[in-house]
């Protein structure tokens, strides 16, 4: 099973040449973990799609183009955290406090600089 993303329209992700493109590395992992939680069954993906509709309305309701940058991982990432919470597989207390935890975390934590790992 593989998640049926759209081509056109509001829910499409990003494409270049017809690929799917992350501008950083948290982009990709929040699509796959959407992605992994739909073929484990914790959502249907329309209920995914109508989530990310909806963030997406909302942002585009209330900002102007020109002061905000658009992300549309931003949107994602959010349509995810209401699906689970609103199916109940996350509350949102916990993502508040993950993410919390997260942004304590200094800059560069995963990453060293010497580059000793495998390319």
């Amino acid at each position: 099973m593989t998640a049926p993303l759209d081509a056109e329209g509001p829910a499409a992700p990003p494409r270049s040449n017809g690929e799917l493109t992350f501008a950083e590395p948290w982009e990709s992992r929040a699509f796959g973990m959407a992605v992994a939680l739909y073929e484990a069954g914790a959502f249907t993906w329309p209920r995914f799609q109508a989530a990310l509709i909806t963030r997406i309305a909302v942002w585009d309701a209330g900002h102007d183009h020109d002061d905000e940058p658009w992300n549309y991982y931003q949107h994602w990432l959010g349509a995810l955290e209401d699906v689970l919470a609103g199916e109940g597989t996350v509350s949102a207390d916990e993502v508040t406090a993950r993410a919390q935890a997260l942004d304590r975390r200094p800059p560069g934590h995963d990453h060293r600089d010497g580059h000793d790992h495998p390319r």
